[in-house]
């Protein structure tokens, strides 16, 4: 069974940021990218606010400048993704694609937050031929096309803004009277003048045919009243879920799903497991704090070998 120093599961900016940290202690990190490598900032659209780009950045672009940076200081990259788990000694034992075993002496876990989904059957049925959690990957088919955007926090307001640059119109239903996003998106999406808002509305049903989404039917959720728009696109971006199943009944969690550490730490309930970036961030969850506690995690993790040395 391969040994491994330091073993990182996740690439987006912590485990990335972890693996740049590890790999020049000389801890020679295996880094597994998962189902989506990069992480959630690859389907991010402008960057504003991450630290030495006073131009911005893409999402997908700042995520290839770390990954080349690790790779710069021998940090192993690989596909496939971590389906089991066994913290109850060292080396903890852990499972890639349900046949592969390999040993690690340390564990940083990355492994981020999936997208949340309405979960009306019809957009089950309509995934892929119309409805998308990601604007910047899909939003290119519906150029010149009428799209709607679920949400109203900052994810939602930043998908209607990059559809805006591209689509005729773009709905945007909000289930409240107010955005729940930072100010600068809510004056940055108000002055778009393509945009927009249908407050106090939920989806009832999305809409469509062989050849794919044409509409949604909607209810205001103070009047009752039923609403059709007419739409090609239908963009979910109601917020997310922290990547954590493989790891519960092995780790203490919050009962929303992230993982605990202990105060000013990245450490988990368990000595030599560490958890950074959204997985463990219940109230930030921006890039550059994932970046850091990814930065934290690789060194707790060398000065913790140190220790059992």
């Amino acid at each position: 069974m391969e040994q491994i120093k330091c073993l990182i599961i996740g690439s987006g900016p912590a485990g990335c940021t972890a693996a740049i940290y590890a790999a020049r202690a000389e801890l020679n990190p295996v880094l597994y990218e998962g189902l989506q490598p990069g992480g959630q900032l690859t389907i991010t659209t402008e960057i504003e606010n991450y630290p030495g780009f006073p131009d911005g950045v893409t999402g997908p672009e700042l995520m290839e400048i770390m990954k080349k940076q690790a790779l710069r200081f021998k940090a192993d990259f690989r596909s496939g993704l971590v389906t089991k788990v066994d913290f109850s000694k060292r080396p903890f034992i852990i499972t890639i694609d349900e046949k592969t075993e390999v040993a690690a002496q340390t564990v940083i876990i990355a492994t981020g937050a999936s997208a949340n989904w309405l979960k009306l059957p019809s957009e089950e049925k309509f995934k892929g031929m119309g409805v998308s959690a990601c604007a910047t990957c899909d939003g290119f088919f519906y150029r010149g096309q009428d799209v709607a955007v679920v949400g109203g926090g900052d994810t939602a307001l930043e998908e209607a803004s990059y559809l805006s640059n591209i689509c005729n119109k773009v709905y945007m239903i909000v289930r409240r009277d107010v955005f729940r996003a930072s100010k600068a998106m809510q004056q940055r999406v108000t002055s778009i003048p393509n945009i927009e808002v249908l407050w106090n509305h939920v989806t009832e049903e999305i809409i469509g045919d062989d050849s794919g989404v044409t509409g949604a039917r909607l209810k205001n959720v103070k009047t009752n009243e039923e609403k059709k728009i007419d739409v090609t696109g239908f963009f979910v971006a109601i917020g997310h879920t922290p990547n954590t199943s493989i790891f519960c009944g092995h780790l203490d969690m919050h009962d929303s799903g992230y993982i605990k550490t202990k105060p000013g730490t990245t450490q988990t309930s368990v000595s030599g497991v560490f958890a950074a970036g959204d997985v463990q961030d219940l109230h930030f969850r921006q890039a550059v704090t994932s970046a850091g506690t990814g930065c934290m995690a690789a060194i707790e993790a060398e000065r913790f070998l140190i220790e059992q040395a």
